[in-house]
């Protein structure tokens, strides 16, 4: 996501760094840039002036042009305002004792609603809190059906062992158009049922259309009215653009919504919506949808997004991630054979598998700071980890422990009991061998050592099934400088 404005933004404040000498028309000039660079992510227009008045002023009122290194100060001035811009935080969800807390979901037709009650059910379950989920979308062909697929498989697969269930009344869906109030019943019928059965949550997936229109609006304050909801919150789709705002804006006025969910931010390289929904409704943006499945949703940070469109990465959700999949125990383990230098074949199918688990390779790298724009013309393709499991699987017990073992007939061997080629088989091995030796380096050498090695194998492709990533910067960008610069001053 924001690949694009990463990239322009870069370029603005590339154009202060190494001249003798700022002028506040520089300053300007690279405001013009990054007014650009807004106007091209889909930020409505008056924001984006609003954005680059602001950050004169505070330019100004800094003395960038006095400073030594000017182009920094302007990113940390830019980062504090986009901050501004998105936030103030506030991702929580209070719950209602005694239950059960009502969320009325609502939004435009085809923004992701649907599967976002389902990622919300399973954000509760994984919290220890059980959920009904009631389908009141009673004019979208198959919308109770569908809902009920996707709340059933969250119930399966999710995290947790809160119950999840599932609430709704297909043959309402004849009656709509003819009884206005089908809808409003079966939101009514949905609380009560959650109130018997004592459920903590129930979130009601109301009606979209493909535009705002005044049916929509009456059918939505009605439910308001009847159930009280204690929570309304607007899905709204990343990809349209300011279309997306202005929908926002619609519904906020007519509603009142408490928060905003911004779904397909993983798809779409500009994110507008993300920075102008928050100034536009005033509601703050309590999660981003980052995937299709449905665990893929995150509570919003607006420092943490701040740091992903300045190229600085957002090494905490990386962690988050981590500690979702792999044990303390686990990781201890891991770090001390890494250090000895010691990983086996099966450590590496574990560890592999753990990544997968965590998302998409290319977005999980993404997250480290200045290595987003390195890998925006990097394909990197995970079903070939698909072959690298097939290979190790189709090593012996003693082959996986020690690679020294190869020769020719092995390799062909596992060659053909994977579907795989003698070279890639090669290619593997002679990777992970030097995957081993650079661990090692990197857990118990010098900080040079350390960072010879990590840019030998990036550059290389070492990691199995990774790419040589070209243009990386190990010195850090621009911005991640500016980060060590400001946490200096700070402890000066």
């Amino acid at each position: 996501m924001f690949e694009n404005l990463s990239e322009r933004l870069s370029t603005a404040f590339r154009s202060l760094s190494g001249r003798g000498a700022i002028t506040e028309s520089n300053v300007r000039d690279a405001l013009s840039e990054i007014r650009t660079a807004l106007l091209e992510a889909d930020v409505e227009q008056s924001v984006a002036n609003d954005f680059c008045a602001e950050v004169m002023t505070k330019a100004v009122g800094r003395d960038v042009t006095k400073s030594l290194k000017p182009g920094q100060e302007l990113v940390a001035i830019v980062h504090d305002e986009l901050v501004a811009l998105m936030g103030p935080e506030d991702s929580k969800i209070f719950l209602v004792e005694p239950g059960p807390t009502i969320i009325m979901m609502c939004g435009l037709q085809g923004s992701g609603k649907t599967t976002t009650c389902g990622k919300l059910a399973a954000y509760f379950k994984k919290a220890g809190r059980s959920v009904l989920v009631a389908a009141a979308d009673l004019q979208r062909p198959a919308a109770v059906e569908q809902l009920q697929q996707v709340v059933e498989g969250v119930e399966a697969n999710a995290k947790g062992s809160a119950k999840i269930g599932f609430y709704g009344e297909p043959d309402k869906c004849a009656e709509y158009g003819k009884a206005v109030n089908a809808a409003v019943g079966v939101c009514r019928r949905a609380v009560e049922k959650a109130r018997a059965e004592r459920f903590d949550v129930v979130i009601l997936d109301t009606a979209g259309r493909l535009h705002v229109n005044d049916d929509l609006m009456k059918e939505l304050e009605s439910v308001r009215m009847t159930v009280q909801p204690h929570q309304i919150m607007l899905v709204v789709d990343a990809m349209t653009g300011q279309d997306a705002v202005r929908s926002a804006k619609a519904f906020h006025d007519r509603l009142k919504v408490d928060g905003v969910i911004i779904t397909k931010l993983d798809s779409d390289t500009r994110g507008g919506a993300a920075l102008t929904v928050k100034k536009v409704t005033g509601a703050p943006i309590k999660f981003i949808g980052t995937g299709e499945k449905f665990d893929a949703l995150d509570e919003f940070s607006a420092k943490r997004m701040a740091g992903r469109i300045l190229g600085m990465g957002d090494v905490l959700a990386l962690v988050e991630k981590a500690r979702e999949e792999v044990s303390d125990e686990e990781a201890e383990r891991m770090a001390e054979k890494l250090s000895k230098g010691q990983l086996t074949m099966d450590d590496f199918l574990s560890q592999m598998k753990s990544l997968r688990r965590m998302g998409p390779m290319k977005q999980l790298l993404g997250l480290l700071p200045g290595v987003g724009s390195a890998l925006k013309d990097v394909n990197i393709d995970d079903k070939q980890f698909d072959r690298i499991e097939g290979m190790v699987n189709s090593m012996t017990s003693a082959e996986r422990k020690n690679t020294k073992l190869f020769n020719k007939s092995r390799v062909r061997r596992i060659a053909t009991g994977s579907g795989t080629t003698a070279n890639e088989v090669n290619r593997l091995t002679t990777q992970f061998e030097m995957v081993q030796k650079m661990t090692a380096n990197l857990a118990s050498g010098s900080m040079a050592s350390r960072m010879q090695a990590a840019k030998q194998m990036s550059q290389s492709g070492a990691m199995p099934g990774m790419p040589a990533l070209p243009g990386m910067n190990f010195k850090g960008s621009s911005a991640t400088q500016s980060v060590k610069a400001r946490f200096k001053q700070r402890k000066k």
